[in-house]
């Protein structure tokens, strides 16, 4: 932990060593969080750079060194929504689906109504969650949110999705 605040301290000073240091210990979990909420590679690839790239240039900014994952994440869950924004505008084909059979097609494109059927909110905590694999607790301390309210709200979440696809 301390030397996490030490590498945090160091790429604020402008150490781009540092920078990467820290960059390795997220970049996984940025990449699985991003493509879960957004369902596209290369949209989520872009996201995560996109995100990193700002993290980079805004480091400075940050006031305390242990809150690095969380700033970074709420960077990237802002990024996320955004391009979430975008696709209620555009359409996509989606060649992955294409070579699934007819049932599958058909279940994961219901699921994924469903899922985007939630409240932008609800999406993220379910992501957080069931995708990125973070516990309430984690997810509190991300959005500066209490623990017990982000379970409930979560728990309200998934059974909305599972009544919808019923």
């Amino acid at each position: 932990m301390e030397e996490c605040r030490e590498m945090v301290q160091k790429a604020k000073e402008g150490n781009k060593e540092a920078f990467g240091i820290l960059y390795e210990t997220v970049y996984e979990d940025m990449y699985r969080f991003a493509w879960y909420t957004l369902r596209n590679p290369e949209d989520a690839k872009d996201v995560v750079a996109e995100t990193v790239a700002d993290a980079f240039e805004t480091i400075g900014n940050l006031r305390d060194t242990s809150a690095f994952r969380g700033w970074i994440f709420k960077i990237l869950s802002n990024k996320c929504k955004r391009k979430l924004k975008e696709y209620t505008k555009k359409t996509y084909v989606y060649e992955a689906y294409q070579e699934k059979s007819q049932q599958d097609l058909e279940q994961n494109l219901q699921v994924r109504q469903v899922f985007f059927s939630l409240t932008d909110e609800e999406r993220y905590l379910v992501a957080l969650q069931v995708f990125g694999g973070y516990r309430s607790k984690e997810i509190g301390i991300l959005l500066h949110k209490n623990h017990n309210t982000v379970r409930s709200k979560i728990d309200r979440a998934l059974k909305k999705m599972e009544k919808l696809l019923q």
